[in-house]
Parts: structure tokens; C-alpha cells; sequence
């Protein structure tokens, strides 16, 4: 399977459509990256983001932005608890006013997109995944590997909780909450694929949303790896 074919295969179940039919997401293919550290490119990007975000947030907190307040609703939806489990945006925003960390210029960059349009984004090692990408309601029994205490092990999610999972077992649990360690990015990945969450602030607008946020990764990803192949796709459960 072609990386082309298997950005074509991901897929949203129907009970995830039925949960929030507003959903979109976002999901760019880069192959051919070139790992390097942080540089001027990503810090631009990054700062600048920084600067949109707490202007953006003001004298409020990140839970009072509309996309995160939605994003919370959808976890309540499906059982999670948002103060406990936050999404991956709200968890960024959180850390603006005192500055994100500078980890790579991949990471740099798709988390500069992610506070800048307030919306979950997270990036995995391509080369990782088996079989296609697809979203789905958890029966509980599924595997997710992470780190406790340092050490890899193995855990469950809840039923009916929204995952993400491949043929291997759980990617992401709580829609974009946790990232599991086997397809975690590297200081070497070269080849990776993004996932953006977007849902409505206003009625309809998520299919705009999400045409924004793959315009803008896309815009990111040019600047830190221009000899990387990109391919983009916009899914919904219909």
C-alpha cells in the first residue's frame, strides 16, 4: 500500500458521525522530511503563534475560546471529563503565557498551527502505522501502548470512548487527548502524518474550519521541510 493509498483508506465510523455530524478532519501525508532541531523557521513560526494565541485568549483562560469550549462538549459527549482529560489544543494554550517548548522544527510547526487556530493537531511517525487510519467508538478491549513510570506498557480504553486507532491497536485515545508510544515522532522521522480536529463554533462552518487549518498546516510544513511530498485529505462520516 501506497502512502497515497492509505491516506485514502482513513475513515470515521458512522457512531462517531452520529456523536458530533459536524466533525471534520484534517489529515496531511509529509514524506521525505529532513529532521533537524528547532531553527529560526520554526521559532518565527512558533512565536508568532504564541502572540495570537494569548491575544487571542486575553484576560480569559483557553477553555473560554469557542473551538476548545466545543471541544469540551464532545468529550462530555462520549463519557470523558474535560477538566481531567483535556483536549490537545486546551493543553497547549494552557502553557502559552509562559511559552511552549522548542522541540523540533516538525513539532515546532504543527504545534505553532494548532494555538494559533485554537484546534487539536497532532503528528505521528507514518512509518508506524499498520494497516489504515480510522476513527472509531472503542469496545474497550482494544490495546494502547504508552510509558508509565518510564517503562512501555499496555492499556485499555473505556467503551464507547472515541480512538484512533490501526490494525495494531489504539493510536490516540479521547479523539486527540493521548498519543500512544509505537507511532510516536522521532528526532529522526522523516515520513508523518498530521491529524486536525475540527468541529463547529458556528453552524456549518466546521468544512471551512477545516479547509483553513490544511491550508495553514500545509503553509508550515513548506517552510520546515520544502523537499517534503505532501498530500492532503478532509474527511467526515459521510
Amino acid at each position: 500500500m501506497t502512502y497515497s493509498d492509505w491516506l485514502a483508506a482513513a475513515s470515521i465510523s458512522e457512531q462517531v458521525g452520529d456523536l458530533r455530524p459536524d466533525y471534520r478532519c484534517v489529515l496531511v501525508t509529509a514524506t521525505g522530511l529532513t529532521p533537524g532541531p528547532s531553527d529560526d523557521v520554526s521559532e518565527a513560526l512558533l512565536a508568532g503563534a504564541e502572540g495570537e494565541a494569548r491575544a487571542a485568549i486575553g484576560d480569559g483562560k483557553a477553555e473560554d475560546l469557542p473551538h476548545i469550549a466545543a471541544w469540551r462538549e464532545a468529550f462530555r459527549a462520549f463519557g470523558a471529563k474535560p477538566q481531567r482529560t483535556r483536549n490537545s489544543a486546551e493543553a497547549l494554550l494552557r502553557r502559552v503565557e509562559d511559552g511552549l517548548p522548542r522541540i523540533n522544527r516538525l513539532a515546532d510547526a504543527y504545534n505553532a498551527v494548532s494555538i494559533r487556530l485554537a484546534t487539536p493537531l497532532g503528528g505521528e511517525n507514518l512509518r508506524a502505522y499498520s494497516g489504515p487510519l480510522r476513527l472509531v467508538r472503542a469496545t474497550g478491549e482494544e490495546d494502547f501502548g504508552t510509558l508509565a513510570s518510564g517503562a512501555e506498557t499496555i492499556e485499555h480504553p473505556e467503551p464507547g470512548e472515541v480512538v484512533w486507532r490501526d490494525d495494531v491497536g489504539v493510536t490516540c485515545r479521547r479523539w486527540n487527548w493521548r498519543q500512544c508510544y509505537r507511532t510516536r515522532l522521532e528526532h529522526d522521522t522523516v515520513d508523518a502524518v498530521f491529524i486536525g480536529d475540527v468541529l463547529d463554533v458556528e453552524p456549518g462552518d466546521s468544512d471551512a474550519r477545516a479547509e483553513q487549518v490544511r491550508d495553514a498546516l500545509l503553509e508550515a510544513l513548506r517552510l520546515v521541510g520544502p523537499d517534503a511530498t505532501l498530500e492532503a485529505r478532509v474527511l467526515s462520516a459521510r
